[in-house]
């Protein structure tokens, strides 16, 4: 699977979690495919450090702008400030097998993640290649 995302967006992202010594966040819009947009949100995570977690705030608003006919929430964006690219264990416990995309953050590059089920019913994460336009 391949997801598409501009230049301009891509660099955003990677250029916050880079100025940030805790996990940043936001959210990504757009739909199957196509990462049309972001919107940041602050880290409202008791650690920040270690963990994140999108202000509740942001989220209910995007999804409202959803219904409205904005662009869907079709997942989110976070860093990794000292260590990889890769879903961490945090991530793992608090994910859901529901399709959403996982753009995680780690030394200055980005990488693409989408939950699906296991057999067992447990998440997965799929890597999932950006097209950069």
């Amino acid at each position: 699977m391949r997801v598409r995302i501009s230049s301009f967006l891509l660099r955003r992202v990677v250029a916050m979690a880079q100025a940030e010594q805790d996990e940043v966040c936001g959210l990504l819009l757009g739909e199957a495919g196509w990462i049309r947009d972001i919107t940041p949100a602050a880290n409202v995570a008791p650690d920040p450090a270690r963990h994140f977690e999108v202000d509740p705030v942001v989220l209910i608003a995007a999804h409202r702008q959803a219904r409205m006919g904005g662009s869907a929430v079709i997942g989110h964006y976070h860093s990794h400030p000292s260590g990889h690219s890769e879903p961490s264990a945090n991530d793992e416990a608090s994910a859901a097998a529901d399709g959403s995309y996982w753009m995680i953050v780690a030394n200055g590059a980005a990488r693409l993640w989408q939950t699906t089920a296991g057999e067992g019913g447990e998440v997965r994460f799929v890597a999932v290649e950006l097209d950069i336009l």
